[in-house]
């Protein structure tokens, strides 16, 4: 027991604060990127680099090791140093309605571009209507529709003397000119007309249908006349409207000389101002309409404002943006409508931009889970990866579900990088069961939970301290608070020569050690700042370990810690209840009898087993069939549980303890109640490591305290798990002072002798066990049930026998 028994320095690996060459952490300059991800920093660096399709970032890893924070430090440092994009501007399409065009231009340009457009309608709404107040206009336009008064009137003058020379008198109405036939300078009436002889009606209706040819004619040319006035009129405007707008525009057009999609727009607008003059100028109001009775979205010089969709004027280098909410419309865009008197309105100025517009040309930070959980987002996020192009498009027009008239922009060429943050878990779900997800992310950068205990990382974790100070204005830590967080972090890795990378819980422990040392004063926090925070922390969240340990003092849960009982021994588990976890004793109790059922696991059998605990069970069948059945039949039948265990169990750390129990039971040799058990065994009769194997500890040491230590109580562990070891400063004095003993096991054999007092007996050459050992007893309570199995049998065979025979009788 000695041998096997660890020794203090084994149980803790303690921080020597003397070995830090700093007094406190505001001598430290603090630390810019992120400690002990040297695999996980070359991939997102390459990652970054390569810019080819499909070479998008997932980074991978728990919650906690800094991702998030890492990811945009390195991509806004990386972004700084490249090209800033084009901005992008929506405006309206003259020639297609509905089809707003985009226009991009060298970043800050976008911005000059709309203010420009708004100057220029403010421009012409002044120069316009000035235009057409000047004399100049005013003389020719008169001058135009003078000719055609003029042109007009000989027409009809002509028309009339046509008329009189064919004996009629032409009268005006509604609907034209009328002849009426003239006789002795008399106008007929109809009742006249009727009157006349049959040869002269005749002869007038002849002249009737010749005047209303000559009528038309005549009607024809006041009409051309009409028609060209109009146009020269419009000419007149045109040329008018042109030189108070096209100076304006021709000075745009000089500015934007080296864009030919900003001169075709520019062009556009000048046909479709000079077309639309009367826009400019001023109209009269209808007195009788009410204000609000007006028609929605009738402003006649909106489309020639521009939508400055992407503005990169004040962006230094590429964008990065972090999306936190990335809802379909978040991360595509959206056409918005605004409701007017009822009626559903929008237009080109009503287009907004998503994340990945303002991303494009730099790079997009997301959130794994957000992005797949929200309905479309994912597809759509991949559907612009794999075409490099983004169409803003209403969710409603793409599940069909109602046709509605919309906007129909033009897309934008999409080159974005987008870095994914999530878990391992789901990157293995993406990866296997969404073939775009492999083809589209190919660079995984991998955040592992823990780095090396070196020198060169407990520096790091110091100045990491000292970065969290300085940007919280929180106080500085001297050497021995640096000292606690350490073995903090070795105990959250669970390994004395790991430090956790989950930097958040570090961070909490630092605040709190802050709020501590604001409590007692002092300049600095220090080592017991740091103990007080992490007995605090876990203060809060130990009520069930609490109430659990008073069910046990009260004799409610059965725990031993004292004595000596045969087929029992005290097992060790872990409860997790996720902010907090803590190890809990549990009575394993075994009874062995003849049979030929094996090892029976009740808690199999009720199906509140776990498969990892099933597979530990059954492994124990093949230890006792291996190594006592080599000769006998395995003649068994081992009934195991977790004695007052009703939630489930799972794990095969209890494995080693399951076994003691049977071989106890077998061997009719007492367990001592003090020892509790915790491991995992094989076929080989070897002891596999367990997890969780401090807490495990601290709660069997609880247990012992709470009845009072004897010196002769422990736990029995692993010797893989040794490195594992964190134990609390009270335990570690406990085992010190002689009151508490850990031991290290490498197989069955040794533990069962600890456990028993009695040596477990190795096999002599001729294969038997040492009198008196565990093992020779096992044997021979195995042979004695192989024994009376045979004698059963024979018996059983001879009454089956007699049985046959009487009825054949």
């Amino acid at each position: 027991m000695t041998k096997l028994e660890l020794p203090v320095e084994k149980l803790r690996k303690f921080c020597d604060y003397t070995q830090f060459e700093f007094e406190t952490t505001e001598q430290l300059t603090p630390l810019e990127g992120i400690v002990g991800q040297e695999r996980a920093v070359k991939a997102m660096e390459f990652g970054l680099l390569i810019k080819s399709p499909g070479y998008n970032i997932f980074m991978g890893g728990l919650t906690g090791t800094g991702k998030t924070t890492y990811a945009q430090s390195l991509v806004h440092h990386i972004a700084k140093t490249e090209e800033i994009p084009d901005d992008w501007c929506y405006v309206y399409n003259f020639e297609r309605l509905g089809q707003p065009i985009t226009l991009n231009l060298p970043p800050g340009m976008g911005k000059e571009f709309a203010q420009n457009m708004e100057e220029l309608i403010e421009d012409l709404l002044a120069e316009i209507p000035k235009a057409f107040d000047g004399e100049d206009y005013e003389r020719q336009k008169n001058a135009v529709l003078k000719k055609f008064q003029d042109d007009s009137s000989q027409l009809m003058e002509e028309l009339t003397k046509t008329a009189e020379e064919m004996g009629f008198k032409l009268k005006r109405t509604s609907t034209g000119f009328v002849s009426i036939p003239i006789i002795d300078g008399h106008p007929l009436s109809p009742a006249e007309f009727e009157a006349l002889d049959e040869r002269i009606a005749k002869e007038i209706d002849e002249k009737t249908v010749q005047l209303q040819e000559r009528t038309l004619d005549i009607m024809r040319r006041v009409r051309q006349a009409e028609k060209e006035t109009k146009e020269k009129i419009k000419e007149l405007e045109s040329q008018v409207g042109l030189f108070a707008v096209g100076h304006l525009i021709d000075d745009l057009r000089e500015k934007y000389r080296a864009f030919p999609q900003v001169i075709n727009y520019l062009n556009c607008v000048q046909v479709d101002i000079l077309a639309h003059l009367d826009n400019f100028r001023p109209q009269e109001e209808d007195p009788n309409q009410m204000a609000w009775l007006k028609p929605p979205g009738k402003d006649p010089l909106k489309k020639y404002k521009v939508n400055l969709f992407i503005d990169n004027s004040q962006t230094e280098g590429s964008p990065v943006v972090v999306e936190t909410n990335p809802t379909y419309y978040n991360l595509l865009g959206r056409v918005e409508y605004k409701n007017e008197l009822g009626v559903m309105t929008t237009d080109f100025t009503r287009i907004k931009a998503g994340a990945i517009h303002r991303a494009n040309g730099g790079y997009l930070i997301l959130q794994a889970k957000d992005v797949i959980s929200s309905p479309y987002s994912w597809e759509a996020l991949k559907r612009v990866l794999k075409t490099g192009e983004l169409r803003i498009e209403n969710l409603g027009d793409q599940l069909g579900a109602v046709a509605v008239a919309t906007l129909k922009p033009a897309g934008i060429p999409i080159n974005v990088k987008v870095i994914l943050i999530g878990n391992s878990q789901l990157y293995q779900l993406l990866y296997h069961y969404d073939e775009d997800f492999r083809k589209l992310f190919k660079i995984k950068s991998d955040f592992d939970s823990e780095m090396d205990r070196n020198r060169d990382n407990m520096t790091n974790m110091a100045a990491f301290i000292s970065s969290i100070c300085e940007k919280q204005g929180i106080k500085h830590f001297d050497r021995t608070g640096v000292a606690q967080i350490v073995e903090h972090s070795s105990r959250l890795a669970d390994h004395q020569e790991k430090l956790t990378t989950r930097f958040n819980e570090i961070v909490e422990i630092v605040y709190e050690a802050d709020a501590w040392s604001s409590v007692t004063g002092g300049h600095y926090i220090t080592g017991e700042h740091v103990k007080k925070a992490i007995a605090e922390k876990a203060y809060r969240s130990n009520k069930y370990e609490v109430k659990i340990q008073e069910l046990i003092d009260a004799g409610v849960i059965m725990v031993d810690t004292e004595g000596s009982v045969v087929g029992q021994l005290n097992g060790l588990s872990i409860l997790n209840l996720g902010d907090y976890e803590f190890g809990r004793p549990s009575r394993i109790t075994a009874a062995t009898y003849l049979g030929q059922r094996g090892v029976i696991n009740i808690e199999r059998e009720i199906q509140i087993s776990g498969t990892s605990h099933s597979k530990g069970v059954m492994i124990l069948s093949g230890y006792l069939g291996s190594k006592y059945a080599q000769e006998i039949p395995l003649s068994l039948t081992a009934s195991l549980t977790f004695e007052q265990l009703y939630e489930g169990v799972d794990g095969d750390s209890a494995s080693s303890t399951e076994l003691y129990a049977i071989m106890s039971s077998l061997s009719g040799l007492p367990i001592y109640q003090g020892i509790a058990v915790t491991g995992s065994v094989n076929q080989k009769g070897e002891i596999q490591p367990v997890g969780g194997v401090t807490h495990k500890v601290e709660g069997f040491f609880t247990v012992c305290k709470q009845r009072g230590l004897t010196g002769k109580q422990g736990v029995i562990i692993p010797h893989q798990n040794v490195v594992n070891l964190m134990l609390s400063e009270e335990v570690v004095e406990a085992v010190k002072e002689g009151k508490f003993h850990i031991f290290a096991v490498e197989t069955i054999d040794q533990g069962i002798e600890i456990l028993t007092g009695i040596p477990a007996g190795a096999r002599d050459k001729r294969g038997k066990f040492p009198k008196g050992s565990v093992n020779y007893l096992v044997q021979e309570k195995l042979e004695k049930y192989a024994r009376a199995m045979l004698n059963f049998s024979k018996e059983a065979k001879k009454v089956s026998r007699a049985r046959k025979s009487k009825q054949t009788g």
